[in-house]
């Protein structure tokens, strides 16, 4: 019998992830800042964790590591919805998606596995992909040509460290995973929002409205339920099937996108997706010799 249930409730989280730059992008027109809105759905699905599991916030305490958990995850979360809300959103998702080639430096550097020639192969591909992905005809050399590029290539870089950090602390209570995981989208996007205010780059937390309120508790509703979604499915599938379900992630994106007209699809750029999702393909197929990994976004 087919897992159909843990593949939909895959496909449920990489569609609210794919489609979410649209009511990011629909927020900040009435005025909320994807930051401002990034730490209120966080700060909403956290206090819902709270309701559950009250005593969650113990296991931050007993193991300190998930600080760094809490500070990778919330970065990610900084980067990829300010990203998907200013920039063309099918560049800034295959820019995000470099994971893969990020992973297998951080899995040598935090988790002592070596690189394979065949992961080595998979980095190259995604670097030349990222390459084509950035070079323009104006520039001489393919450098982020814009505060979005660089957002989606940090926050893929975090999403990445998200992983490797999963893997390292799997020994740690489930649910004080979680308070780390939307601590850090609450808090870092608080700070880095505060952090913009005072340089005149982020604007102020608007009063609340009944313009921008409903969307973004439906934001995050969406959100809680795609995590849980995802809890389900992963742990209910083998872990290259997880990352390769969520691949689909990049598709719901490009596709509303382009439907919507909030990309470009340049021949270069379609070539760069190419090696970029190439490599993640690759990345997520099944292999003995390489261990699991733990996907979350």
């Amino acid at each position: 019998m087919r897992p159909i249930l843990p593949v939909m409730a895959l496909l449920l989280n990489a569609l609210v992830w794919g489609v979410s730059w649209w009511p990011f992008r629909q927020l900040a027109a009435l005025g909320l800042h994807p930051l401002w809105a990034t730490a209120l759905i966080y700060g909403f699905s956290l206090l819902c964790l709270w309701v559950w599991r009250p005593h969650a916030w113990r296991g931050l305490a007993a193991h300190p590591a998930l600080w760094a958990l809490m500070l990778a995850s919330g970065l990610t979360n900084v980067g990829f919805n300010w990203a998907v809300t200013v920039g063309d959103v099918v560049r800034v998702v295959l820019l995000f998606y470099l994971m893969p080639a990020w992973s297998i430096l951080l899995a040598w550097w935090l988790l002592g596995e070596k690189p394979t020639r065949g992961s080595l192969l998979r980095l190259v591909m995604a670097l030349l992909g990222v390459m084509l992905v950035l070079k323009t005809p104006d520039s001489p050399w393919p450098v982020p040509a814009s505060a979005a590029d660089a957002l989606a290539l940090m926050g893929g870089f975090c999403f990445a460290l998200t992983n490797a950090l999963l893997r390292k602390l799997q020994h740690t209570p489930d649910a004080s995973r979680a308070v780390a995981m939307f601590a850090g989208g609450a808090l870092t996007a608080t700070g880095v929002a505060l952090a913009g205010m005072a340089n005149d780059i982020v604007p102020a937390l608007p009063a609340v409205s009944t313009a921008w309120l409903p969307l973004a508790l439906l934001l995050g509703a969406a959100f809680l339920a795609g995590n849980l979604a995802l809890q389900y499915g992963a742990a209910r599938l083998a872990a290259h099937q997880t990352a390769l379900v969520m691949l689909s992630e990049v598709v719901f994106a490009s596709l509303s996108a382009v439907l919507l007209g909030a990309a470009d699809l340049s021949g270069r750029t379609l070539a760069g997706g190419g090696l970029i999702g190439l490599a993640a393909l690759l990345a997520a197929w099944p292999s003995a010799r390489r261990p699991p990994a733990v996907q979350c976004t």
